[in-house]
């Protein structure tokens, strides 16, 4: 017969350990790409979703011109606006090669082609804001992204996001409009998010387009990922 004190001992022990379990960042990654988390995952707490719309406020919160992500200059560094353990990448719009250096310890946040409307842009409302951004994301073609040359595989059917609407506080002038101010914005399109790359040389490519607004991108993003980190206790 068994011990009912080990049969509570073993209960317990199971208990503790989903709830630690429970508590972990959801890094599910993708089968086809385990560099690639996962579209349904909930990396460091948010979904792809909520992620986009943070990568969206980082972007139109930086001032424009040379060094924004959004602009080709090669003056563009990659720690610009960056913090936590997420770090953003940017897509500029027609070809492009980067060369940077990141901790190992960072996942990489991509947007690859999107769009966004907000109230700065004449879209007040919520409902609006995303109308008109789905309005550009039904435009968008040709998306294709490969880590290390591994495609990442069905990119229009199961990378596509909706944010919920967000606030930002757009700098005077920004990225889309000669005044800025605080507003709110919904943003409608592709992304991807790779879990911490190991130490060493990566390539991170992808591509896309609007044609109907005459856009296209093709960027090269050559990273360098070295050991140690850079403000890893700095929550999200």
């Amino acid at each position: 017969m068994k011990s009912p004190i080990i049969n509570l001992s073993k209960a317990a022990f199971l208990a503790l350990a989903l709830l630690a379990l429970a508590n972990l960042p959801a890094l599910a990654n993708d089968n086809n790409n385990p560099v690639v988390l996962s579209p349904n995952s909930h990396p460091y707490g948010k979904t792809y979703a909520k992620w986009s719309a943070e990568w969206w406020r980082w972007a139109m919160e930086l001032p424009p011109g040379p060094g924004h992500p959004f602009d080709p200059d090669p003056s563009f560094k990659i720690t610009t606006g960056q913090r936590g353990k997420v770090w953003f990448v940017g897509s500029p719009f027609g070809n492009s090669v980067r060369n940077c250096t990141i901790p190992a310890s960072k996942a990489l946040f991509i947007g690859l082609v999107n769009g966004e409307l907000s109230n700065l842009e004449g879209f007040v409302t919520a409902d609006a804001q995303r109308a008109a951004a789905k309005e550009q994301a039904d435009l968008i073609v040709g998306v294709t992204c490969t880590v290390d040359g591994t495609s990442v595989p069905n990119l229009l059917t199961a990378y596509r996001f909706v944010s919920p609407q967000f606030k930002f506080f757009a700098p005077t002038p920004w990225i889309f409009g000669a005044t800025g101010g605080p507003a709110t914005a919904v943003a409608d399109g592709y992304y991807v998010m790779l879990a911490p790359l190991s130490v060493g040389e990566h390539t991170i490519r992808f591509t896309g387009g609007i044609p109907a607004f005459g856009l296209s991108l093709d960027a090269t993003y050559n990273l360098t990922v070295v050991s140690g980190s850079a403000d890893d206790d700095e929550d999200e």
